[in-house]
């Protein structure tokens, strides 16, 4: 039983780290201003743009003099949620 529950939340981790990476290069894309019908943008946008809108809607202060800190909100969430899965890991 402990194999399916470490498996998972391994599996939690590396989901988490692989939308850091997409968060990190949404952030860099917003400085950019990419052509916003290219694929790829269109994915990145597509991932995190319903999670900012959460993170606005529930913090409306994350908006600061124009600068929109959602994805600095989301990194924290995605970091203490992944320092809380790693030592459960290791309880287990």
């Amino acid at each position: 039983m402990s194999i399916i529950v470490n498996s998972f939340i391994s599996l939690i981790i590396m989901l988490a780290t692989v939308y850091t990476w997409v968060i990190i290069i949404s952030a860099l894309l917003s400085f950019v201003n990419p052509d916003p019908y290219n694929p790829i943008v269109k994915l990145i946008r597509d991932l995190t743009e319903p999670v900012y809108y959460r993170v606005r809607k529930m913090f409306p202060f994350v908006i600061v003099s124009g600068f929109d800190l959602s994805p600095l909100v989301v990194l924290f969430a995605l970091n203490i949620l992944t320092s809380i899965l790693s030592r459960l890991y290791i309880w287990v």
